[in-house]
């Protein structure tokens, strides 16, 4: 069984980025060819599995069309 990331920073983009998929409507697949990376990896973010690359982030960022250093980064709460 795959670990989860003990990093409330990578807690916090991963629930902001599955946020921000969902309401753009677009599936894990959509993102991932958007961001150019495998949809196997997108998913692994979201459920916090994968502690995701500067450069990762900033493709992800860019295909949800936010700022890779301010929203995404921020809870929502």
């Amino acid at each position: 069984m795959a670990k989860v990331v003990d990093s409330e920073l990578v807690g916090v983009f991963a629930a902001r980025m599955r946020e921000e998929r969902l309401r753009l409507e677009i599936s894990q697949e959509e993102l991932a060819h958007r961001a150019d990376l495998d949809r196997t990896y997108i998913s692994g973010c979201e459920r916090r599995l994968r502690n995701p690359s500067l450069v990762s982030v900033e493709r992800i960022a860019n295909a949800l069309g936010i700022p890779a250093g301010g929203d995404l980064l921020n809870s929502s709460e």
